[in-house]
C-alpha cells in the first residue's frame, strides 16, 4: 500500500503539470491519430495484394495494431520519460538527490514523471483491438483474456527491463540518444507478427527488442494462437530480465560518484 500512494503521488503530480498545457492534449490526439493512419494504410497496402500474411488475415493483423499501439503508449506515457529523466540525472547531477532519499532508487527513478496524454494511444489502441475481435468473431473467454493479461503483463516488464538496462549505461556512456532511437526504430517492426520475418531477425526481435513478447503474443492469445510454450517463455524472458536488469542497475550505482558536488 505504501508503494501504491507514492505511485499514486507522482500521477497526480504528473497530471497537475500536464494540465497546465491542455492544448498539448489536441497536439496528441492529431499525432497519435495520423500515427494510426499510416499504420492502417500499410495494411491496407498489404491485403491489397494478398488475402494474408504468413497465416495472418486483415482483422487478426489489427489485433496485432492494436497491441502495437497499446504497448507503444504505455511506454510513450510511463517508461520513456522516467529513462530520460534518469539520463539526464546522471550527465547532470540530479540523481544524487535522489539517492539520498529513503525509498530504493530504482522506484523512484521509474515512476517520477509521466506524461499521460500519452494515453491517447492506450485508449486508440483498445479501441482498436475492441473493433478487431468483435469482426473476427473469436469467442474471448477466460482462458483467452488471462493468457492475453498475463502475456501482455511479461510483455510490459520485459520492454521496461530492457529500457533500465540500456539506460543503466548512462553512467558509463554519456550520449544515448543514438542508441534509444535504434531501439525505438526496432521497435517500429512490431507493428507485424514477428513470424513475417527471417530467422535472423526474429531472434533480434524476441531477446534482443522484445517485439514478441511485447506485441506478437498478446495477439496470439487474442486470436487463438498463443501455445503453452509461448506462456510459460514470455514468463521466463520477463523473470529473467527484472532480474538481470535489477543487477546492472546494482552494478552501475556502485560505479556512479556523483556529478553535482
Amino acid at each position: 500500500m505504501h508503494y501504491l500512494r507514492l505511485l499514486w503521488t507522482f500521477l497526480r503530480l504528473s497530471a497537475l503539470n500536464e494540465l497546465q498545457y491542455r492544448a498539448n492534449l489536441l497536439m496528441q490526439l492529431f499525432s497519435s491519430a495520423l500515427s494510426l493512419a499510416n499504420g492502417l494504410a500499410g495494411l491496407a497496402l498489404v491485403f491489397y495484394h494478398t488475402d494474408s500474411l504468413a497465416g495472418w488475415g486483415p482483422m487478426e493483423l489489427l489485433v496485432v495494431v492494436g497491441v502495437y499501439t497499446l504497448i507503444g503508449g504505455l511506454i510513450r506515457a510511463f517508461i520513456q520519460p522516467n529513462m530520460w529523466r534518469l539520463t539526464d540525472g546522471v550527465r547532470e547531477g540530479s540523481l544524487d538527490f535522489t539517492l539520498t532519499k529513503p525509498e530504493d532508487a530504482q522506484l523512484l527513478v521509474s515512476i517520477t514523471q509521466f506524461e499521460l496524454w500519452k494515453l491517447v494511444d492506450v485508449a486508440l489502441g483498445v479501441a482498436l483491438l475492441i473493433y478487431a475481435v468483435m469482426r473476427l468473431g473469436v469467442k474471448i473467454g477466460l482462458a483467452e483474456a488471462g493468457g492475453f493479461a498475463v502475456v501482455l503483463l511479461c510483455g510490459g516488464l520485459t520492454v521496461y527491463s530492457l529500457w533500465l538496462a540500456v539506460t543503466t549505461t548512462s553512467f558509463w556512456v554519456v550520449r544515448m540518444w543514438a542508441i534509444f532511437e535504434f531501439f525505438d526504430r526496432m521497435y517500429q517492426a512490431g507493428r507485424y507478427p514477428v513470424g513475417i520475418y527471417p530467422t535472423w531477425l526474429r531472434m533480434i526481435l524476441t531477446f534482443v527488442v522484445p517485439v514478441a513478447f511485447a506485441v506478437t503474443a498478446p495477439a496470439e492469445a487474442l486470436t487463438a494462437r498463443l501455445t503453452p510454450q509461448t506462456l510459460a517463455l514470455a514468463l521466463a524472458v520477463a523473470a529473467l530480465a527484472l532480474v538481470g536488469s535489477r543487477a546492472f542497475w546494482k552494478l552501475g550505482l556502485r560505479h556512479y560518484s556523483g556529478a553535482s558536488a
